[in-house]
């Protein structure tokens, strides 16, 4: 409690200080010491940033510790997954991460084929992104073999993955034993223990088979299904779901890497029972071959098209600009800024957080801390809601209970 007093006193002093300078700079400018008071005004301009930051940083210390540790289930795949997992990782919560498992291409392709395992590759990418470990070491998980036969094209993270399954006969052991390894803060788990195929219907009649040729063909796609379709969930990712304060849905590529989690059988159905918060992180960028022109409202309407209505509270959608020149590098991809379509959103029924959550990088991704303070700043909202709920109650029994009422029920 002296610590909280002493850092509130640091910050009211420091904002003191910097109106005092400021407001000493402005009136130097309009007077005769233009100098002195410009860099007045300066110093006094950054002194109440910095007060204001402190200010947020007491803030934000204070909600993570009211929180306490919270079990978050984030469910997807691909590029977007990991990004929000490092994030995520730096708070003090309970993070289960459940992975698609029906990738096809590439590396994990051939080692699927291979040894009949699920693919790896999203899995390592996930494991990864939440591993403690050197820099060295992250990118030796990462790199990729550009020449030798039969290697070219392998991650080394993948072929890890490949060896330990052999090693203990199980890709879900192997997962568990490779997470030991990485020491992984949180779980990673496939959403099922085997490989599925993803098939895509297409609104022209034909389909197309294979999660890596759906995006290729240029056809616009009406629903897509796994094969088998009766596959069942492993019981930790529905124990996971039960347990969970929040499940994150997204960000991913639609429909081969967030509909086919949402496709397994049972999956659907413990979210939408569950009582955690239910958020869709929704894409920065539409995805050529899978949403062309998609707004937000569209995203979530063809997860809803595929298991029903009703499966998320809240959706995250960025609603900053992006440059003009970021926008023609992803024209040259066929990919453009996914529109934050909020009064459909609404309409739907959805609790809609439209901010700027973009990071610029080589490419605009989402900024994992942004997205990640934002999901926590959810929990603590609900908590303090249940908080003052709590409080109300105990207030009326209080007040039956003086006029001797009684409120046991019996």
């Amino acid at each position: 409690m002296v610590k909280k007093w002493w850092l509130l006193a640091w910050t009211l002093c420091v904002f003191g200080l910097g109106l005092i300078t400021a407001g000493a700079g402005l009136h130097s400018v309009t007077g005769q010491s233009s100098v002195v008071g410009l860099a007045c005004l300066l110093v006094g301009s950054g002194l109440l940033a910095l007060g204001w930051w402190r200010d947020e940083q007491i803030g934000r210390k204070e909600m993570l510790a009211k929180l306490g540790r919270r079990k978050l289930v984030v469910i997807g795949g691909g590029t977007g997954q990991s990004v929000l997992l490092r994030g995520l990782k730096e708070y003090d919560v309970e993070i289960t991460a459940v992975v698609t498992v029906a990738d096809d291409g590439g590396s994990s392709g051939r080692l699927r084929s291979d040894f009949d395992m699920p693919p790896p590759g999203d899995i390592r990418n996930c494991l990864v992104a939440l591993a403690d470990t050197e820099p060295l070491m992250e990118r030796l998980w990462q790199h990729r073999f550009k020449s030798g036969e039969g290697l070219a094209g392998h991650s080394f993270g993948n072929l890890f993955i490949a060896a330990m399954a052999d090693v203990t006969g199980d890709f879900e052991t192997a997962i568990r034993e490779t997470s030991r390894v990485l020491a992984v803060r949180g779980r990673v788990l496939p959403a099922v223990n085997r490989a599925v195929i993803l098939k895509a219907h297409m609104t022209d009649g034909t389909v197309v088979t294979g999660e890596s040729r759906i995006p290729t063909v240029g056809k616009k796609i009406r629903r897509v299904e796994i094969d088998p379709p009766d596959i069942s969930p492993l019981p930790e990712v529905i124990q996971a779901l039960q347990e969970a304060d929040a499940i994150i849905v997204g960000p991913g590529s639609l429909y081969t890497s967030i509909l086919p989690n949402l496709l397994v059988p049972g999956i659907a159905d413990e979210i939408r029972r569950s009582k955690a918060k239910k958020i869709y992180v929704c894409n920065v960028m539409t995805q050529p071959g899978e949403t062309d022109n998609y707004t937000a409202s569209q995203h979530v309407k063809a997860i809803y098209d595929h298991v029903g209505p009703g499966l998320f509270e809240y959706v995250l959608v960025n609603s900053a600009p992006i440059p003009p020149a970021v926008i023609e590098q992803y024209r040259e991809q066929k990919a453009a800024p996914v529109v934050a379509d909020t009064w459909n959103l609404q309409q739907m029924g959805l609790n809609v957080i439209a901010r700027n959550f973009l990071h610029y990088a080589i490419y605009a991704r989402h900024d994992a801390r942004r997205i990640s303070e934002q999901i926590l700043s959810i929990l603590a909202r609900d908590l303090k809601k249940r908080q003052t709920s709590f409080q109300e109650a105990r207030h009326v029994v209080r007040i039956h209970n003086q006029e001797g009422i009684d409120t046991t029920g019996e």
